[in-house]
């Protein structure tokens, strides 16, 4: 809500918002869920385990589609907010039983004033670095930057 509220009042256009540490062993009562979401990460393969880790994400989720449906209600020139933004959603672990870095599950939202084309499906080759990823958005922001960080190129495509 305060991020939303922040952009909606053009009090900044840039923000970081990390749900949950990514060790952390926060339960989720609220869900019926009384483990750990680290323990609960730590699958083995377990099925019960495996749909608490669905229900939480499925959560999250749910928190970041309100979020998104808030800044689509708010107009802002000729479109709404996502008209105008890059917004980078996902994780840094694919799974974590196997504490696995590759096939990261990221969602970018948002048509960034017309830089991006939204709605599609886009698989990177193996090896990939996420970094490649934020080295374009910084691109169609027109920042001029050769690299950042393990970054080994600009993304085609998005």
């Amino acid at each position: 809500e305060l991020m939303a509220l922040a952009f909606e009042t053009d009090s900044t256009r840039i923000s970081t918002f990390m749900l949950a540490h990514d060790g952390s062993n926060r339960p989720f009562p609220e869900l019926g869920i009384n483990s750990g979401h680290h323990e609960l990460s730590h699958h083995r393969k377990n099925q019960q385990h495996l749909e608490m880790i669905a229900r939480i994400d499925l959560f999250y989720m749910q928190q970041f589609a309100k979020f998104l449906q808030r800044l689509k209600n708010t107009r802002e020139g000729e479109g709404n907010l996502p008209d105008h933004s890059m917004i980078v959603y996902g994780s840094g672990i694919a799974d974590g039983d196997r504490h696995s870095h590759n096939d990261l599950p990221v969602l970018l939202a948002g048509r960034g004033n017309g830089q991006l084309d939204p709605g599609r499906l886009i698989e990177n080759r193996e090896g990939t670095p996420m970094s490649n990823l934020y080295l374009s958005l910084l691109e169609k922001m027109g920042v001029k930057a050769q690299q950042i960080g393990d970054s080994t190129g600009r993304l085609s495509g998005i």
